[in-house]
């Protein structure tokens, strides 16, 4: 079993603290107990909480990059990705959206521009499959709605499984709409 490094860990932590407690909570000293590093441990890696915030938005463009090759290229096709993946599924990317929107709500320009960034780079991917920028907008806000409703309301009416049948129907839907722009 490898050990996660302890820059990692204080990225770890310094999210989960941003999650579960919001910012204020996410100290330096807060961050490098929940981490298990001395508080000089953490400032090895990031001098200042401004460079402990830079290394997240650095983490979320990373994971953004991923994400965007994962929908060019995957196998059931780039909509039915991106909408499957629109769900929060507590996955490594959906943590660091979360940890930046914290951030966004409280006194960080840099992660209102990182979190605007993402949503162009998904933007971008989509209108290149689609060809078309309304429809890609349309796709995008139904992966919104996806993500609101399962991130903030959980077993509710909108909530689906990424693997369920209902899930399977919008995506059909999408896929007809698609479709239908591409013949007109």
């Amino acid at each position: 079993m490898t050990s996660v490094p302890a820059r990692d860990r204080v990225l770890d932590a310094f999210e989960s603290i941003l999650i579960s407690q919001g910012e204020r909570a996410a100290t330096l000293e807060a961050t490098a107990t929940e981490a298990g590093v001395s508080k000089g441990g953490l400032l090895y890696h990031f001098g200042s909480k401004d460079a402990l915030v830079e290394g997240l938005l650095a983490r979320l463009v990373e994971l953004v990059d991923v994400d965007v090759e994962r929908i060019r290229t995957a196998e059931t096709g780039p909509i039915d990705y991106f909408l499957r993946s629109s769900l929060n599924l507590e996955s490594d990317l959906d943590r660091a959206i979360i940890a930046t929107t914290r951030l966004a709500q409280g006194s960080h320009p840099q992660a209102r521009d990182a979190l605007k960034a993402m949503q162009v780079a998904w933007f971008d991917v989509i209108v290149e499959v689609v060809g078309d920028r309304a429809l890609a907008r349309t796709i995008m806000l139904i992966g919104d709605g996806l993500y609101y409703n399962s991130a903030l309301l959980p077993g509710g009416l909108g909530e689906l499984d990424p693997k369920s049948d209902d899930m399977d129907e919008v995506i059909a839907l999408v896929n007809t709409l698609v479709a239908a722009r591409a013949r007109a």
